[in-house]
Order: structure tokens, then C-alpha cells, then sequence
């Protein structure tokens, strides 16, 4: 945030485009390595010894791929000298980034939830201090770039990356450079369907500010802004993300041992919900207000958005729940013809929109297609877990919207300062949710303990 502050909209927007191109042909990094490695240390915790040699060799073979097709793509899209400058390093941190999931997928494979949980924030806490102290500081705030940004998150890759490999190293206690053929084409032959899924998913979730800065003529500043409202997104859903992290072994090691996950289900999609429904209403009531405290240009653009991206969070939430249910039930198949259908939609629609209502379209398409797939994870779970909706669980949902919309309204009507009627809100909401006995944490907490570390 600091940064686009610093280096505007147009600037902001080249790397933002960039980075997303990035995200979306990452799969190569891995294609479905670190699922299916997750879901069957966490089955099988003995395979980390006999897997962890030939998934190092096969990561580094896929990053030398991974930099070639990226750099063949970038030639076929036109990017110039300065673009392809920044896409050589964002080619490294994503290198880097796919390395340390495939490491953490070991530790929460094993259940090391709690080492794992500090891994997941030492790239970021490093990326603040790095990043923070370059934007602090006058001397190197006043001659800033982008390309700063940049090399901050390749350092805080590289240090989180060798923490994270000599933590499980000491767990597989052997490491050898090898590179086994059989093994290779015996993995990809499993995992290929995953690495499928991930790429779809990435092109309906990531394709929107590519197509921003490809389609129009403000193309990188329309980027730009779209990356204001986007980051915040992209912040939050580290939540759902960290969430479905932590249940795709616990999900995998019940279903193997045939227990019912239907309580487990209900009590974390609750869980997740509650506080998405709660900051997606309050953000839309105060998304002006909210982009002008982060931002100092763009910010109407940006706000009106936002408040569309936030409700789609919703969709998110469900999807992270339900998804990972369907992967550790092995359901690919299903969940690829899901995320197909997610691409033809969103690409659909920005064709449509974007040279229309520009940034403002995509993020329409987007909720669109969120909520589509979403609803379509959530029926095929219904289907395959044979799950019933309680009338009680739905009927505390409604009323429980409504009264937070109602206090929104309230709050923004009658509050004087617009950050008191967000904190009332918030507090008001989630005080809701354990009078209307919708969340039950203690239940949730017994249940991760019984399958943690």
C-alpha cells in the first residue's frame, strides 16, 4: 500500500499486471506437487524420507520450465525492456514462494501446525521490516521504485526459504541429490489433475488485471487501481487461505479413517463465515472511507470496487471451505470441470465489461464467477458428503445478515466518525454470532487438538 502510494497508479499498475501474469502460469512450479505431497505425508508420515530427495530435484527442473515458458509468454504479449527487467525477478520469487509451500506442505502433512503457521508469516513479517525501513527512511523514500518492491520480496523469499528447508530436512534426516525418472512420471501421473485445477483457478481468480492492462488504453493506471481495491481483498482471504491450509490433512486423515467430517465442516464454515459476513457489510457501508484512509488518489474509483470485490470475499470463504473438502476426497475431476466453467465465465464477461466500465467491470465479472463457483463446490459437497442444510443454521444466518446490515445502517446514519461505527459494527457482529450460539469455538478446538501436533 505504502508503495503504490509512493510510486502512483501507472507505476504500481505495471507491476501489479505483472505479478498476476506471474501468479497464473505458476502451476508449473509445482503441477499438483504440494497438494498431493500434503495429503499423503499426511496419510502416510513415513513418505517424507523416500519423497523429500526427489521433490527438490523436480522442483528445480520445474523452475528452469516454469522461466522459460514465462519468458516466451512475456515475448508473445509485447512486454518491453523495463517489464521484462521486473518479470525476471518476479519469476525468481515465485520460484521461491512455490519452494517454501511445497516445504510447508511437509510440516503440516506431519501436523506441525504451529511450526508451520510461523513459516507461513516469516516471509511477510521480513517483507515489512525490509520494505517498511525503504519507505521510512528519507533518504531511500525520496528516490523509491518499483523495482525496490521487488528485490525486498526476493530477500524475505530467500531467508524464509532456507528456514523452512533446514526445519524439514531435519525431520526426512537425509538429503540426496537425485533424480529418480520413474518417480517423477509416477508422481505426475497422480498429481496432474491438481496441477490442472490450480491453473484454472488461477486464470478466473488473477486474469482480471491482466485483461485491465492488456484491453484499454489507461490500461497500467486502470490496473492500478484495481490493485487498491484488490490488495485489501488479497489481504484478508489469507485468512480463509491459512484456514483451509490447516483442514486439508485433517479433512484427508478423517476421510481415510472414515470418520464423519460433517461436524467439522459446519463448525469452520461457520466459523469462517461469521466474520466474512460481518467485515464484506461494513465494508461496503464505509468503502469510501475505508480507501481514503489507504489511499490518496483514485479513491471513489477504487472505493466503488472494492465494495463489489468484498461481497464476492463471501464467495471465497465458501469456496476455501468446500474446495479443500473436495481435494482431500479426491473429487479433482468434478472441481476441474467447476474451475473450467469459473474461466469461461470470467473471461466471458471481461470481454464484455472491462472496455465498457473498465476496471469496474472486471470486478463485476469477478463476483460473478465467485459466486457461481462457489455454489457449485458447495452442491457437489452436499452431493458426495450427503450434507442437509439445518433449517435452524439457515434461519440464525438471515437474521443474523440482517441485523448486521441493520446496524450498518444505523452506525452510518447516526455515528459521527465513521471508523467508531466501524469498530461498533464489527464488535456488535460478532458478539451476535455467540448470542445466536451460530459459532462454537470450544467444539472447533477440540476437534484440531484431537488431530494436532
Amino acid at each position: 500500500m505504502g508503495v503504490q502510494n509512493l510510486t502512483g497508479a501507472n507505476e504500481y499498475g505495471t507491476y501489479a499486471s505483472l505479478f498476476s501474469f506471474s501468479i497464473i502460469l505458476n502451476i508449473l512450479l509445482d503441477l499438483g506437487l504440494t497438494n498431493f505431497n500434503n495429503k499423503n505425508i499426511a496419510q502416510h508420515s513415513q513418505l517424507l524420507v523416500k519423497y523429500f530427495s526427489n521433490m527438490v530435484v523436480m522442483k528445480l527442473l520445474l523452475g528452469v520450465v516454469y522461466a522459460i515458458v514465462c519468458i516466451s509468454a512475456g515475448l508473445l504479449m509485447g512486454y518491453d525492456r523495463q517489464q521484462f527487467h521486473l518479470l525476471y525477478f518476479l519469476i525468481g520469487n515465485q520460484f521461491l514462494l512455490s519452494f517454501i509451500l511445497y516445504l510447508r506442505s511437509n510440516l503440516s502433512g506431519l501436523h506441525f501446525f504451529k511450526t508451520d503457521s510461523v513459516i507461513s508469516i516469516t516471509d511477510r513479517t521480513l517483507m515489512l521490516v525490509i520494505c517498511g525501513g525503504l519507505l521510512l527512511f528519507p533518504a531511500t523514500r525520496s528516490h523509491f521504485h518499483i523495482e525496490w518492491f521487488v528485490y525486498s520480496q526476493t530477500a524475505a523469499y530467500l531467508i524464509t526459504f532456507f528456514i523452512a528447508f533446514f526445519i524439514v530436512l531435519r525431520h526426512a534426516k537425509v538429503f540426496k541429490f537425485q533424480f529418480d525418472f520413474a518417480f517423477l512420471v509416477l508422481i505426475f501421473k497422480q498429481s496432474y489433475p491438481f496441477a490442472l485445477l490450480v491453473l484454472l483457478m488461477s486464470l478466473y481468480s488473477r486474469i482480471d488485471i491482466v485483461m485491465i492492462e492488456r484491453m484499454l488504453p489507461d490500461g497500467r493506471t486502470q490496473a492500478g487501481i484495481y490493485s487498491q481495491a484488490f490488495r485489501i481483498i488479497d489481504a484478508v482471504s489469507m485468512f480463509a487461505f491459512l484456514f483451509a491450509t490447516l483442514l486439508l490433512p485433517i479433512f484427508a486423515r478423517m476421510i481415510k479413517q472414515k470418520e464423519n467430517v460433517t461436524q467439522l465442516v459446519r463448525l469452520s464454515y461457520l466459523l469462517l463465515l461469521v466474520p466474512t459476513i460481518v467485515f464484506s457489510c461494513v465494508s461496503v457501508f464505509y468503502s469510501k472511507e475505508l480507501i481514503g484512509l489507504l489511499y490518496k488518489q483514485h479513491v471513489e474509483e477504487a472505493a466503488s470496487i472494492y465494495a463489489i470485490l468484498i461481497i464476492g470475499y463471501n464467495a471465497v470463504s465458501t469456496s476455501y471451505i468446500f474446495g479443500t473438502l473436495l481435494t482431500a476426497n479426491n473429487n479433482v475431476k468434478q472441481l476441474n470441470y467447476m474451475a473450467l466453467i469459473g474461466v469461461v465465465t470470467n473471461v466471458g464477461l471481461n470481454i464484455i465489461f472491462i472496455p465498457i466500465y473498465k476496471a469496474w467491470g472486471a470486478a463485476f465479472s469477478s463476483l460473478i464467477t465467485q459466486g457461481i463457483t462457489a455454489l457449485i463446490q458447495a452442491l457437489l459437497a452436499m452431493k458426495f458428503f450427503k450434507f442437509k442444510i439445518l433449517l435452524s443454521d439457515f434461519l440464525k444466518l438471515l437474521v443474523f445478515v440482517g441485523c448486521v446490515l441493520a446496524s450498518c445502517w444505523i452506525t452510518s446514519h447516526f455515528v459521527e466518525h465513521w471508523m467508531k461505527g466501524f469498530i461498533i459494527v464489527l464488535c456488535f457482529g460478532l458478539m451476535l454470532a455467540f448470542i445466536l450460539k451460530i459459532i462454537n469455538i470450544k467444539a472447533l478446538i477440540n476437534i484440531i487438538r484431537s488431530e494436532g501436533e
